[in-house]
């Protein structure tokens, strides 16, 4: 007899699916949608690379269901809340803030994912994404008129969505902080927002016409930086191809080679540039402040209006590093980590007992708020939305340095 007679057979786990999902998502985030394989994605899992397609037809089904299930779980925990809260506003509203800071930071990983890779999604995934991210966001809305009825739908809709972004910064850092305190503290910075007095205010007024500047004439250099910063925002940068560049710019792809050597050339170019007015407006805001409060309040000022007159910009800067070249992305990287531990510093100065790890929590917390909303579509049109984003991220620093 071999010793095969009598052998149990293997059984394949009833959860490989989710198995699946756990290993694409941590390679992800660690790698990048474009730089992992399904082959990749099975090894994580323990399986052949042609098992995958049993539970997937392609890597961009795993990426969907991935963050389609994390929508799903952060769903259902809230409208938990609401039900033992039977929809009344005041009762709900703590219980809501502590626990979406709760799911966010339980599925921290899922929500680095959806910011950075959701572009990577199919139409349809995003879409689906949208509606249902859609149907929580008319909730909240819901919700925060009835605790704050002389909000009107703009508004409400405003405080909803920075609130959001307050629990998306935890995706765009890796502070290691005790998961109770960061979740209380995450809740507060939210709840600051919600129930920020930024809103309803009153209008910034428009420019003298005497202050505008004559401009002269883009240089094809600059447009065909301008056109791939936005390429690269809107598809990734692996995504895009000398060719859509120069499609877009009308231009013959060889012929931009003329005014950059390579596509990492473009991307090195767009960062400095955002780099350089970042730093601009530091330097202007220690410069002139009186003090550290007022320092980070002319800091938050200059932030908003330098991400709102350059929004291509910041988003490339924050998400593409790491496709420079290794010496160019570290000293980006450098400039990015010292204009962060500025923030700190001066929210540490304004709130002695803070920790470091509070301070960078709240601060790109702060940060997030103010990319986010320039970028929504039912915001970004508001004509004092500068001042409101400044506003509302002034109030989460507030928070954190004098809050309970």
């Amino acid at each position: 007899m071999t010793a095969e007679i009598g052998r149990a057979p293997v059984r394949r786990p009833r959860n490989r699916k989710a198995l699946l999902a756990e290993a694409a998502a941590e390679l992800f985030g660690k790698r990048g949608y474009h730089a992992v394989g399904v082959n990749d994605i099975a090894a994580a899992a323990g399986i052949t690379g042609p098992a995958v397609y049993r539970h997937f037809p392609n890597k961009q089904a795993v990426l969907g269901h991935v963050l389609l299930t994390g929508v799903d779980v952060l769903t259902e925990r809230l409208c938990e809340v609401t039900a033992a809260a039977e929809g009344d506003p005041h009762r709900c509203i703590g219980p809501l803030l502590h626990t979406a800071a709760a799911v966010s930071i339980e599925q921290r990983e899922l929500t680095a994912l959806w910011r950075w890779q959701g572009r990577h999604l199919h139409e349809g995934d995003q879409k689906e994404i949208r509606r249902r991210v859609g149907t929580l966001l008319a909730q909240s809305i819901a919700g925060l008129r009835g605790l704050r009825p002389e909000l009107g739908a703009a508004d409400a809709h405003l405080l909803s969505f920075a609130a959001m972004s307050v629990y998306g910064s935890v995706g765009d850092h890796h502070v290691n902080y005790a998961r109770e305190p960061f979740e209380l503290l995450l809740a507060r910075l939210a709840e600051a927002v919600v129930l920020s007095d930024v809103v309803p205010a009153a209008q910034d007024a428009p420019p003298a016409a005497w202050r505008a500047r004559t401009l002269m004439p883009a240089t094809r250099r600059e447009e065909v930086l301008t056109a791939a910063t936005r390429l690269f925002r809107d598809h990734g940068y692996h995504a895009v191809s000398m060719e859509d560049i120069g499609a877009v710019t009308g231009i013959a792809g060889p012929s931009i080679y003329r005014h950059f050597a390579a596509k990492s050339d473009i991307l090195l170019a767009a960062s400095r540039r955002m780099a350089d007015r970042l730093q601009l407006g530091l330097d202007a805001a220690l410069a002139d402040a009186v003090d550290p409060e007022d320092a980070l309040h002319r800091l938050t000022r200059s932030y908003a209006d330098t991400v709102q007159r350059s929004d291509d910009l910041i988003a490339v800067y924050t998400s593409e590093l790491v496709n420079l070249p290794e010496r160019d992305a570290k000293e980006l990287r450098r400039l990015q980590r010292g204009y962060v531990a500025e923030w700190v510093r001066l929210l540490r100065e304004m709130g002695p007992d803070l920790t470091e790890a509070e301070a960078r929590v709240a601060v790109h917390a702060a940060l997030t708020v103010v990319n986010d909303l320039p970028r929504t579509g039912r915001v970004k049109s508001r004509p004092a939305l500068t001042a409101e984003i400044a506003g509302l991220a002034m109030a989460v620093l507030r928070e954190a340095a004098h809050g309970s």
